[in-house]
């Protein structure tokens, strides 16, 4: 199964009440980890015409707060419609058993004892003096963090954040995770439907 592992890097003017409204948001650049290769990559926006392919074929999508962020916002450049991938949320699966959400670095903290190099506002700072060397190495970090905490709760059954001052295991059911579904072929046609 070839699963992508993805995150993107957006900047905007416009943050109301601390949320971040998608429609208002600007892609800077996607990176992604290919489990076929094993490689780390990053698009900058007027690079996306190469990252299409690879994203047509994929048989997953792996992100964290993807579903309802970086492929709604990557969807707006793309000219079909990424919905039809088959996608794994990590934000998600985390907030179906805890019943909230736990950011990245909290998770990363706890499950890897290592954190993020810094956050969405910083890269969009970034951004905007002219360092896009340096966001994409951040995009690429973000990446590198989901693929290990994927690859930690195939491994073990479990994440980890830290509530208080107490490490707590947050137990998924990852048994459908790395597994194709029953009759689905690998999706090796263009999306653009």
């Amino acid at each position: 199964m070839r699963a992508i592992t993805f995150d993107i890097e957006s900047i905007s003017d416009s943050i109301v009440r601390g949320h971040i409204d998608v429609n208002e948001q600007e892609l800077t650049v996607v990176a992604i980890h290919d489990s076929e290769t094993g490689t780390y990559s990053a698009y900058f926006k007027e690079e996306l015409p190469k990252l299409w392919p690879i994203l047509e074929r994929a048989d997953m999508l792996i992100g964290f707060n993807s579903d309802s962020f970086d492929i709604p916002l990557l969807n707006r450049y793309y000219p079909g419609d990424l919905s039809h991938l088959r996608s794994l949320d990590l934000l998600t699966e985390v907030q179906k058993v805890l019943g909230r959400r736990i950011r990245l670095q909290a998770l990363a903290e706890a499950t890897l004892n290592r954190g993020k190099a810094g956050d969405g506002l910083k890269a969009g700072e970034w951004w905007k003096e002219g360092k896009k060397e340096k966001v994409r190495e951040y995009c690429i970090e973000d990446v590198r963090l989901t693929r290990e905490l994927f690859d930690y709760a195939v491994l073990h059954g479990v994440l980890k954040y830290k509530d208080l001052r107490t490490i707590r295991d947050i137990k998924l059911d990852t048994s459908l995770w790395t597994k194709e579904p029953v009759g689905a072929p690998a999706m090796t046609h263009a999306l653009q439907l």
